[in-house]
């Protein structure tokens, strides 16, 4: 869904616009980027950042936020404890605040569904011994930045309305975080004059405040991000070389490996293998044989494993279950059961409808899930949003990935751990994917970073963490960068990257002008719209552009870079790859700095000849000085239409919507 903003006039508001309401987005990740325990740390620093999380609250007796160890609260916090009956904050969790719109809740600021206890202690948990799932993924849990403080603004109970999530935003600002973290994604694509994360976070970057906000979900088709502000680091999913797996045992001694995540096996033997239309006396074929709700006879089905065309609804089985389900599934990640499940790959899941078939009497056993080895990774998550935004193109999103599949960190004992609600385990640790699992390890390597450079700017952080990210093979993925953006964090190299990006705030601003002269006049600065600013414009670590089909086209990247490596130090630029009918040039090729915190321009121009429709050319660009690699991607790329034809379907369906709407009310 989007809407058009409405111009208020009055000083302050940027725009109005309906209340939508924004989705949540569901300890060897930290190892695996090599954030080890013995890393280099200054906790004096950390222990003085304060992250301001906006999500669905959070279990403050977790032993992840322990403040054993911890100083004074900082003096620069200016926020509140209004967490609720019986929540208690401490030196760790040093704020909490509920924005609820249900009368039917009591207003706290407790976690009842587990994902906002599970962002805060991958971001900042303490360290806790034999943290574990039912025994899986067992070890010590922390997070990133473990000495830093937390401020806890609920928005979502569950859902996450605009205006919870803009007084999130307000509160966090005028308390005085230093970062925030939000892993909140609105459900439909919206352009950023109705959407409360881009205006809340715009409202923060103006006070040296940096947001970093999941990408979505709805991967992996083309464009469906709806994170894509240039003034937000948005985060990517990917994997980690653990994976949480599952074995299917067959009667014919076949082993398949599966998805899944169950604490227990179905059953210390081989069951009766049925097929769901076989187990049915009130439903269609097609719907037996997905095991649609309502559709299974529980007395067929009790002390059986059954086999379905497609991942059943769990909610229909509260009262009469069988002992197993085995369905095929395209994700590439497990997700917690409330009992014995398997998600097979199509090919296997074919093999076991063979044998059932082929066999009488045929069984099989779903043994309880392993923690097995994951050479490929990191490999961008399926179900990660990718880009680029169908409303600004030239500018690729997601920014980053990090660690987001199959993650442990703490949950809150009244949460479902599956998320069913008739699922009524009591867990302190659980395991979830999503971006905003993700999105919380980059907010804490941002604090990283700054612990090291209090000074630095929000733009320069996020510039350190893209310029260093590890770069994926694009050979891999027909998005290319629209998948990865500028690669996977590398939290210990962006501490040091030798060069940054630094946008300033006044660019953003023309970004909204960009928008509309009339919405820019009103940013709450008092500065009117001299000039508007394309996003391949704004000095981004990255550099994208949509081109139009079949034209001969040149495009120029204007950027400064800031010398925060060496004072006297020479870079020299590099393409790397070699795309089709592209030519490129840097201007100049070579940056010559004296000392620190120098500024340098340089211009990079793309020519390239006619490009077919939903064509993605990428490049490189490095700079480095025998120390130091600075990468930035470059993408041209094409749609289906150009940036005029969109505006005229645009328009025309506006149109059509308008002349509809007279005939509905006329007849």
């Amino acid at each position: 869904m989007t809407s058009t903003y409405v111009p208020t006039g009055i000083a302050g508001i940027i725009s109005v616009f309906p209340c939508k309401k924004s989705q949540v987005q569901t300890t060897r990740s930290w190892d695996f980027m090599g954030m080890s325990t013995t890393i280099e740390r200054r906790p004096d620093v950390e222990s003085d950042i304060i992250i301001g999380v906006i999500d669905t609250g959070i279990w403050p007796e977790s032993e992840s936020f322990s403040d054993q160890g911890l100083g004074p609260v900082p003096t620069k916090w200016k926020g509140v404890c209004d967490g609720g009956k019986d929540f208690v904050c401490n030196r760790k969790i040093i704020g909490a605040r509920s924005f609820s719109d249900d009368e039917s809740n009591e207003v706290s600021a407790r976690d009842r569904t587990g994902h906002g206890t599970h962002v805060a202690s991958i971001l900042a948990g303490r360290q806790v011994r034999d943290a574990n799932y039912y025994g899986l993924a067992q070890g010590i849990a922390r997070g990133g930045v473990p000495s830093a403080r937390l401020a806890v603004y609920k928005v979502c109970d569950p859902g996450c309305p605009d205006t919870n999530i803009l007084s999130g935003f307000d509160h966090a600002i005028a308390d005085g975080v230093d970062l925030i973290s939000i892993s909140i994604v609105h459900p439909d694509l919206s352009e950023l004059t109705s959407d409360a994360i881009a205006i809340g976070a715009f409202h923060a970057i103006e006070r040296g405040i940096l947001t970093v906000n999941a990408a979505g979900n709805k991967g992996p088709s083309l464009s469906s991000i709806n994170s894509y502000a240039p003034w937000i680091l948005a985060v990517g999913a990917g994997d980690i070389d653990r994976r949480i797996a599952d074995k299917l045992l067959l009667g014919n001694g076949a082993n398949l490996v599966g998805n899944a995540i169950n604490a227990f096996a179905s059953s210390d033997e081989a069951l009766p293998l049925v097929y769901g239309k076989e187990v049915t006396i009130s439903c269609p074929e097609t719907n037996a044989s997905n095991c649609d709700q309502q559709c299974l006879e529980s007395r067929f089905v009790e002390q059986k494993v059954v086999l379905c065309d497609k991942q059943p609804n769990l909610e229909a089985f509260n009262t009469s279950r069988p002992l197993g389900f085995i369905y095929p599934s395209d994700f590439n990640f497990s997700i917690v059961m409330p009992f014995s499940e398997v998600a097979l790959t199509r090919n296997d899941f074919n093999l076991v409808k063979s044998y059932k078939f082929s066999t009488r009497n045929a069984k099989a056993q779903i043994l309880k899930s392993v923690a097995i080895n994951n050479p490929r990774a990191p490999f961008v998550a399926s179900f990660s949003a990718r880009g680029p935004s169908i409303f600004m193109s030239d500018i690729i999103k997601p920014d980053v990935i990090a660690p987001g599949v199959e993650i442990l960190a703490a949950f809150s004992p009244i949460a479902s751990p599956s998320g069913v609600t008739w699922d009524h385990n009591s867990v302190k640790f659980s395991i979830n994917s999503g971006t905003s699992m993700a999105c919380p390890h980059v907010t804490a390597a941002a604090a990283l970073v700054k612990s090291f450079h209090p000074e630095w700017s929000p733009s320069a952080i996020k510039s350190a963490l893209m310029t260093t990210a590890w770069e994926l093979s694009a050979s891999l993925y027909s998005e290319a960068e629209f998948a990865y953006g500028s690669g996977h964090i590398n939290p210990i190299n962006a501490i040091n990257p030798g060069l940054v990006y630094e946008t300033a705030f006044e660019e953003y601003m023309m970004i909204w002008c960009n928008l509309s002269r009339t919405l820019g006049d009103m940013i709450p600065t008092g500065a009117s719209c001299p000039m508007k600013l394309t996003p391949k414009e704004v000095n981004y670590p990255s550099m994208a552009a949509q081109v139009q089909v079949k034209r001969v086209f040149k495009v120029t990247f204007p950027r400064t870079v800031t010398n925060v490596g060496q004072a006297n130090s020479t870079y020299v630029a590099s393409i790397e790859g070699k795309p089709s009918k592209l030519h490129f040039g840097v201007k100049p090729k070579t940056l010559q700095f004296t000392t620190l915190n120098q500024k340098m321009n340089f211009v990079l121009t793309v020519r390239g000849e006619k490009m077919n429709p939903l064509t993605i050319q990428r490049v490189s660009l490095l700079w480095t000085d025998g120390v130091h690699r600075v990468r930035s991607p470059v993408v041209i790329h094409t749609g289906k239409t150009s940036d005029v034809e969109r505006v005229l379907k645009l328009s025309m369906f506006y149109l059509i919507f308008v002349v509809l709407m007279i005939v509905i009310l006329l007849y």
